[in-house]
């Protein structure tokens, strides 16, 4: 404490000339606010002059109280600061509504002569205009949070007094353009529905989190300035470190969730009699008819935001930052995966909250896909005008490119050479550009992307859907405006026609048929899970399944995909390989033998699988369905089993991996000021054994197995009728079923070579 009374306290002195400049705002605006006051008492009531006046108090203890003092020897007082300046000076001092108390303040012929002309301007209009917008006002916001706090430029500001006072106005000025929005200060016109702003301060929160977490969870020395300043109040600097970062997190998350919880609320009000009087007095452009199940779009504030066009490209912006982050960690970065976002982040975290969200959700990662952004943009300026060729209207080209992916991902060891994971994120971006630049509608979505077939399939377990609300009402329409867009939006680019669409295939859920939809009859619905993979009835643009033999590969590879791609890294297969090239002498490389046994599974063994079961149950059967309509038939039947494999997998990746995020976003963000040390981070292969997951395993694939009998036996006795000829043609299609659980069971409860994992995170072994 000595070493505070010699050397701190004195660096705090009374500088009466910034609390003068103060006061005289204050003056100021005391008033113009009289006057505003005077002229219209409901808009300017006393309490937003006591805001105003805790706006400057708020600037008044951020630059020129003892926490000024104490920034440079601690982080969590330098962090205070920060969030007075940029989360509770801006919003207090826009609730005093400034812009008019201000102008009514000042002298009036300095504002006639010289401020009037200037705000008057055309481009200083437009320029406010833009600075404003919420948009712009979110991304400068939290640009200046992030870049600010990267090592270079946070020890850059702790050493030049200039740089200081940058970073302090950056922060205040940002903070100013990021709450106008939110608090809407008259006589200012609000750009975005007001529901908006919850998603507008959540993704700030979540910004403000991940940085908030790097600081908590990150166990080196983020800034060595204060490593080398003397201690103070007994706090060592990790110490420290870790309080700013919780200060930051609980504070900060607070400063953003009590206005969210005010506009919830105020959304959520009941409206006042006679607004309600009124509303009624108006026509509805259509009346809202019930639907099956739960309507999501008839939801308060959930229903709004899911309508609306800002909230999706709001989410395919965060995307298309991560997708970012990964391209230039996945270039510039450390090669060993296990260091490198690009290892990381797709290969262990997107890969499992894609199954997850697919299994709550449904495929609502393809209506936020962050490929298609620039492909939108881009479309701005080029319209094409070629149809996707017909002879190509099939999922072939789509189905051999999962296919290659998975054999590539263990031929090339994708999941470890982040550069790789980098050039297959970029091509993405380009492929997605270019085909949808070159044929109209989604043409890339439909017959191209894999990922995007891959959710097709896996969203028929999810238990929403997108259908009509009323048959009646799409009978009476002319327009087919869901289908071809209108005044409302553009319509389905999948060339999915509401009243004849069945289920999720082929859906991305991106709701351009709702905004398009002129009578409101869109739902966003629950339903039954996979209960779409049993109907034989005609699908839009699809026609019937048993007759879709590019869609039944495509289920077969989604089904036997998924044990093959996990069985590529238990001990047997391992130890096969590894016997196949010591018997050669090396004469054969590991490549090769990759491609052999892979190429045997998918191409030979799982074909011929569901080939003889479809030919047994024809036999015993006596249908006289073929073999291969049959297959086409009751395959999709075997898709819940299937995605119990995908999900039981890549859970395990994720509940052993997840943790590995947080010391590599860590180098990640240090990289990116100029002060990257990995050296924690060492490469690493454990091998796993299951343990507490086995009981998770078996349950998630006993589900898949008896929803995959249920819809067997339901394909069965709509082909056929009940009893036993049912029986008999659903047998063989049931020994598959228990053949796949069984396979599924050996490859993910055998010993598992975890590889990408890292020394350093407390995942090793």
């Amino acid at each position: 404490m000595e070493f505070l009374s010699d050397e701190t306290w004195p660096s705090f002195g009374p500088d009466l000339l910034p609390w003068l400049g103060l006061g005289l705002v204050a003056l100021v605006y005391r008033r113009g606010f009289k006057a505003a006051q005077l002229q219209s008492p409901d808009r300017f009531p006393r309490w937003r002059a006591g805001c105003f006046v805790g706006g400057l108090v708020s600037l008044g203890v951020a630059l020129l109280s003892p926490i000024d003092a104490l920034a440079p020897f601690l982080l969590v007082a330098h962090m205070a600061q920060h969030l007075l300046l940029s989360m509770v000076a801006p919003p207090l001092l826009l609730l005093g509504a400034p812009p008019l108390a201000l102008l009514r303040g000042l002298p009036r012929p300095l504002v006639r002569a010289v401020l009037a002309p200037v705000l008057a301007h055309r481009w200083v209009r437009k320029l406010a205009s833009t600075l404003v917008h919420p948009a712009v006002a979110w991304l400068l916001f939290v640009a200046a949070t992030m870049i600010w706090h990267t090592p270079a430029l946070y020890q850059r500001a702790l050493g030049d007094p200039d740089w200081h006072a940058a970073e302090h106005a950056s922060f205040l000025v940002t903070g100013l353009l990021f709450w106008w929005p939110v608090v809407q200060p008259w006589p200012s016109v609000p750009r975005w529905p007001r529901w908006a702003i919850v998603p507008y301060l959540l993704a700030a929160d979540l910004a403000n989190t991940i940085l908030a977490a790097l600081f908590v969870f990150r166990e080196r020395v983020f800034y060595p300035h204060y490593a080398e300043m003397p201690r103070v109040f007994g706090l060592d600097v990790l110490g420290d470190q870790v309080r700013a970062g919780a200060l930051m997190w609980v504070v900060g998350s607070g400063l953003f969730l009590v206005p969210v919880f005010v506009e919830l609320w105020r959304l959520l009000s009941p409206v006042p009699a006679p607004l309600r009087r009124a509303k009624k007095q108006t026509p509805e452009r259509s009346p809202r008819r019930r639907t099956s199940g739960i309507d999501l779009l008839e939801i308060p504030v959930l229903g709004a935001m899911l309508r609306a066009l800002g909230t999706r490209r709001l989410l395919q912006g965060v995307l298309c930052a991560l997708a970012a982050a990964v391209v230039l960690d996945g270039l510039f970065g450390p090669g060993r995966s296990a260091a490198n976002l690009a290892g990381v982040l797709p290969w262990t975290w997107w890969r499992a909250l894609l199954f997850i969200s697919l299994l709550a959700a449904g495929n609502v990662f393809c209506g936020v896909c962050p490929f298609l952004l620039p492909r939108d943009l881009a479309r701005r300026l080029v319209r094409p005008r070629r149809r996707w060729p017909l002879p190509l209207r099939r999922k072939w080209i789509a189905t051999g490119l999962l296919g290659g992916g998975l054999v590539a991902y263990e031929v090339f060891d994708l999941w470890d050479d982040p550069r790789a994971t980098a050039v297959v994120v970029l091509a993405y971006f380009a492929a997605a550009l270019v085909v949808d630049a070159l044929f109209e509608g989604a043409s890339f979505c439909k017959w191209i992307c894999p990922i995007g077939q891959t959710n097709f399939v896996a969203s028929t377990v999810s238990p929403l859907e997108i259908r009509v609300r009323d048959a009646a009402v799409c009978a009476e329409c002319t327009g087919r405006d869901c289908l071809k867009g209108g005044p409302g939006g553009r319509g389905c680019e999948l060339e999915l026609y509401l009243p004849t669409k069945q289920g999720n295939l082929d859906c991305t859920f991106c709701l351009d048929c709702v905004r398009a939809c002129p009578s409101d009859n869109v739902a966003l619905a629950t339903r039954t899970p996979g209960a779409e993979l049993a109907f034989d009835g005609i699908r839009s643009s699809i026609g019937r399944l048993r007759y879709r033999s590019d869609f039944a590969l495509l289920f077969g590879l989604f089904v036997f995909g998924a044990i093959v791609n996990a069985a590529g890294m238990i001990a047997p297969i391992v130890r096969i390989e590894n016997w196949i090239a010591e018997t050669s002498g090396g004469g054969v490389p590991p490549a090769a033998i990759t491609i052999a046994w892979m190429a045997v599974a998918l191409l030979l063994v799982a074909p011929g699988l569901a080939l003889a079961a479809a030919g047994l149950a024809r036999w015993l059967s006596g249908s006289r369905e073929t073999v291969g309509t049959l297959t086409c038939a009751f395959l999709p039947a075997l898709v819940p089993l299937g995605f119990a494999v995908w999900l039981a997998h890549f859970g395990v990746h994720f509940a052993t991996g997840a943790a590995a995020l947080l010391p590599v976003a860590g180098r990640a963000f240090a990289a990116a000021g100029g002060g990257a040390d990995a050296s924690a981070l060492e490469p690493g292969a454990m091998h796993f054994q299951h343990g507490g997951f086995d009981l998770w395993i078996v349950l998630a694939l006993d589900v898949g197995l008896v929803a995959a009998a249920l819809l067997i036996g339901e394909i069965s006795k709509g082909l056929v009728g009940g009893g036993r000829p049912a029986l008999k043609l659903a047998a063989p299609f049931l020994g598959l079923a228990l053949l796949v659980f069984l396979a599924g069971c050996f490859v993910l409860l055998s010993p598992m070579e975890m590889r990408g994992m890292a020394v350093g995170t407390g995942l090793e072994t």
